[in-house]
């Protein structure tokens, strides 16, 4: 058989294939293909497309901050893989590579996870068979690689549950808690482009996996040969279990718990727009809406399923693009508010209605202090906690959300618990109340609780007493969660939670911005921004190093006549929560400015990017002095915007 490796070799040689591409190039041409897969490297070779070699094979798909996220068709798809292609332009293959999320990347991520599930609980002295709850959304090949990784867990030994259809991500998370699983997956990139794909791994709390379990599933991933996963690449499903109505309703029953005072839809049910953006919310989101007392529209040319997302450059319910569609529903229609839920449904994005009659979109950032501050007033009102707060009742953040988010807390007499970027560590706070309370009740009482099985109010009182009560957590990525009872965000519990704060604002006769406005006038105008800075590939990886390297090595004294005040490594130094917990280190900086504004800088966990959150604020003496009052601080915003992003793109040179 002809073989391309002596063109590989020679490309090499010539400095047009990284000495890691051709490492990986030669393990895969050595093993026993596929035919299909052999013939689409051999058609990369002969078109001399080393650049695509080189993102295809420069390295191994690595764990990020969800898991394992990426490209599953290629720049450019070859032939062999697109084949027979489906409805949709779906390939008949997904892409080959080291670095491409395909059969047999999946295979050594299913493989590593159960070698990792069935070590702990072998330490853990379970005897228990290793059982996998399996969620996916629309994107190319979800379907497939959900059953693929099934197939392959009941052929390790272990016992698979999927769904008949795409679901949303918070669906898995309450899942494998309301099954007693062991571990979860999802298939699912997000809000990615169309062509990206991923494999998001959680464990038996129902959140995405953090220390020490992300690491051992690492490890094991690592210890899995490509060879390894070839017996596995045809799909048995006879012993794979699919979920019916049931598993539906119980998630529907948790996800109605994010509503805390039902009565105020009976008395102003607020008119929406609605949007899954051809996604996984329309699974559930609209119908929930519609039980809690919502009139709901439908975007009637984003409700389909669709992999290529046809009607938005970007699946993402952070851009007023994906909106516009809904929007228009929205005026055309009088409706209230828009709300709008990403690919997989864990993310919301909304315009609401103003007192001038236009539509206005909402950031991550003001919905969150929004349902932040609503909800803690409800919470109190409803006798969950005690009128002036309690140090046992939390707020979670990430140290890139609003500052806003701090002054809401203490005002209301609650902690605020910042964690890094994530929702997985939202979620590991999430985790601690639960044991600590758990040892709590046994050491004092003697009593074992079964946490899940504990009516919410019983449960919500004994976290008070004996640890934290957790009343609410976001990030500013669109990101929400009202309670415990799904352990990751929740699209289709942001919803009723904005729907029930839309309805209430109706009831007094004021508009959302209204109430936003007199939030700002209690703490301050705060105002946010993101800078992303893309860089595809291998040079792309590169290019992420050289800044974050370069903040390390040599941090930045000031922007423009603005003198830094302090820069923060929270991969060097040692930083606590307002639990007294270590933060684990991670490259995230902080830069405090002297003028009081700051920023954050890290690199994506789940895209090929470098991200920048720059936070500005200023006080307003009254409603008349509030105008201008944004309109200096966001233009103090946009300078620095501009300032930060020239340096970020000079460090990025080198």
């Amino acid at each position: 058989m002809n073989t391309p490796l002596p063109q590989i070799e020679a490309a090499a040689r010539a400095g047009q294939l990284l000495p890691s591409s051709l490492e990986n190039l030669r393990a895969w041409l050595a093993a026993p293909l596929p035919e299909w897969a052999r013939a689409s490297i051999g058609e990369l070779v002969g078109a001399g497309d080393w650049a695509e070699l080189n993102n295809r094979f420069y390295r191994h798909m690595e764990f990020g901050t969800g898991g394992i996220r990426g490209r599953t068709i290629g720049a450019s798809p070859t032939a062999a893989e697109l084949g027979r292609t489906g409805p949709f332009g779906t390939p008949e293959h997904a892409g080959v590579g080291s670095n491409i999320l395909n059969d047999f990347n999946l295979l050594r991520a299913v493989m590593g996870l159960f070698a990792h599930v069935k070590n702990y609980l072998a330490e853990e002295g379970r005897p228990d068979v290793p059982a996998l709850v399996i969620a996916h959304d629309v994107r190319h090949f979800s379907r497939h690689f959900c059953e693929l990784a099934a197939s392959a867990w009941t052929r390790l030994g272990g016992q698979a549950f999927i769904f008949d259809g795409p679901r949303p991500t918070p669906q898995l998370s309450f899942s494998v808690r309301h099954l007693r699983a062991h571990a979860g997956v999802v298939i699912t990139a997000s809000h990615n482009p169309p062509h990206d794909n991923g494999f998001k791994a959680y464990f038996e709390d129902g959140a995405q996996v953090v220390a020490p379990h992300d690491a051992g599933i690492v490890a094991e991933v690592n210890k899995v040969p490509l060879e390894a996963t070839l017996p596995f690449l045809d799909k048995d499903l006879g012993r794979v279990v699919t979920l019916g109505r049931k598993a539906d309703e119980a998630y529907r029953a948790a996800a109605m718990r994010a509503v805390i005072d039902p009565s105020v839809f009976g008395r102003a049910g607020p008119r929406v727009a609605f949007t899954n953006i051809h996604g996984a919310g329309g699974v559930a989101a609209p119908a929930l809406l519609e039980a809690a007392g919502c009139e709901v529209h439908c975007v009637a040319e984003q409700a389909a399923f669709d992999p290529r997302f046809p009607t938005v450059k970007s699946p993402n319910p952070e851009n007023p693009e994906a909106l516009a569609l809904a929007v228009r529903l929205a005026e055309t229609n009088g409706l209230d508010a828009v709300m709008a839920t990403d690919p997989d449904c864990d993310r919301m994005g909304v315009a609401v209605r103003g007192r001038d009659g236009r539509m206005a979109l909402l950031t991550g950032n003001q919905v969150g202090c929004l349902l932040a501050d609503y909800r803690l007033s409800k919470l109190k009102e409803t006798g969950m906690i005690p009128p002036r707060g309690s140090d046992s009742v939390v707020l979670v953040t990430t140290f890139v959300t609003t500052r806003l988010m701090n002054a809401i807390g203490a005002a209301h007499g609650v902690r605020v618990i910042s964690t890094l970027t994530g929702f997985k560590w939202i979620a590991a706070k999430l985790r601690g109340y639960e044991e600590r309370l758990k040892k709590s009740l046994l050491e004092k009482t003697g009593m074992a609780l079964d946490y899940d099985a504990t009516e919410f109010a019983t449960r919500a009182w004994l976290l008070r007493e004996h640890s934290a009560f957790y009343a609410f957590g976001c990030e500013e990525s669109y990101g929400y969660l009202p309670n415990d009872l799904v352990r990751d965000k929740d699209g289709n519990a942001a919803c009723l939670m904005f729907a029930e704060l839309c309805a209430w604002v109706k009831n007094r006769g004021l508009t959302v911005p209204e109430y936003l406005d007199g939030i700002y006038l209690k703490h301050g105008f705060h105002a946010e921004d993101v800078i992303n800075l893309y860089y595809e590939g291998a040079s792309g990886a590169e290019k992420i190093r050289r800044i974050l390297d370069s903040y390390r090595d040599n941090p930045p004294a000031a922007f423009g006549d603005v003198p830094v005040r302090r820069f923060n490594d929270f991969g060097r130094q040692v930083f606590k929560d307002a639990d007294g917990e270590v933060i684990p280190k991670q490259d995230l900086y902080i830069v405090e400015l002297a003028n009081g504004h700051s920023f954050a800088a890290r690199g994506s966990g789940t895209e090929p990017k470098m991200k920048f959150y720059l936070f500005a604020s200023g006080k307003a003496a009254d409603a008349r002095e509030l105008g201008a009052v944004k309109e200096r601080t966001r233009a103090e915003l946009a300078r620095l915007k501009a300032l930060i992003e020239a340096d970020a793109k000079r460090r990025a040179e080198g």
